[in-house]
């Protein structure tokens, strides 16, 4: 059976594809090195490398195998992490995922909040979309997650944590740009829109399809993307408008105008917090308990 110092070995080479240069990042020799490599080819009965005098490659073999050994190492690096603190009396590693819009709207906010109130605690970021989240939830790969809704559920608890509206996203020369008001959503039936795709960002579609419906509105499909960042690339190329949420101003894309948009009621887009009944970690316990006092503070807020 292979060993972990084997596998360091392994992804630094694959990494750096470059014995030298791998070796110097391992502090170590090279011909060491390149016999762990060999042991390690002689124990899987695999070539894992092409190698020449002037390139190292990673055969097909090699590539499937980094992807399995990074994520030994990472689970092999957070089971340490864990133990030293729970040596330590501290209270341990919460795995955390949240889907990509997240990290613009609220993810900073709940680390924030954790960083400071739980300093024994290790946070472990995932991210991941939605219905991945969910599998990992049930399968124990996580244990807390920031999803879009809805999830149901026996073993599933959602707590919602923030909404927020949509806005317009305008090429700065657009005539709808130009003007001293805000759009009105009615202003994109027919327009050219770069719209999110039904099966790669499903939530964001299924939001903008009722929006339109309840306004009885009906643009011009150009594009179907999933990624709020490329959507606004393909804004700043003048390709259409696009909706996108408020947290989307973080992005700051030259070029591109954010405007509030007339006719849509009240915060579409929604995210929550999910976990599964029953995850005995006690780091878990003490991070929903500062999440919920983060919600309950931002609510109070509001009301003020």
């Amino acid at each position: 059976m292979f060993s972990l110092e084997q596998l360091v070995s392994f992804v630094a080479v694959a990494e750096e594809l470059h014995y030298g240069r791998a070796a110097e990042r391992l502090s170590m020799t090279q011909p060491p090195l390149s016999r762990r490599i060999q042991l390690l080819e002689r124990e899987l009965g695999v070539e894992l490398f092409d190698r020449t005098h002037r390139t190292v490659r990673l055969t097909p073999a090699g590539r499937v195998f980094l992807a399995k050994a990074r994520k030994i190492l990472r689970t092999s690096q957070e089971a340490t992490v864990y133990v030293r603190r729970a040596k330590q009396g501290e209270v341990g590693v919460v795995t955390l995922g949240f889907t990509a819009t997240a990290a613009y709207s609220s993810l900073d906010r709940v680390l924030a909040a954790a960083t400071a109130e739980l300093p024994g605690v290790d946070l472990v970021l995932r991210e991941m979309v939605t219905s991945a989240q969910v599998e990992e939830v049930l399968a124990g790969g996580i244990d807390v997650g920031m999803i879009r809704p809805p999830v149901t559920g026996n073993d599933i608890v959602t707590l919602p944590l923030c909404r927020e509206p949509l806005l317009a996203a305008l090429p700065a020369a657009h005539p709808l740009a130009r003007r001293k008001k805000n759009p009105d959503v009615r202003d994109f039936d027919g327009e050219p829109f770069i719209m999110y795709s039904p099966s790669e960002a499903r939530y964001f579609h299924d939001v903008l399809v009722a929006v339109f419906r309840a306004a009885r509105v009906l643009p011009s499909y150009t594009q179907y993307l999933s990624q709020v960042h490329t959507v606004l690339a393909l804004v700043k190329a003048d390709l259409g408008v696009a909706l996108v949420p408020a947290a989307a101003a973080a992005l700051r894309f030259d070029g591109v105008l954010l405007r509030p948009v007339d006719g849509i009621e009240g915060r579409p887009v929604e995210l929550d917090l999910m976990w599964r009944r029953g995850n005995d970690n006690p780091a878990l316990g003490a991070l929903l308990t500062v999440i919920g006092n983060l919600v309950r503070r931002g609510r109070q807020s509001t009301v003020d």
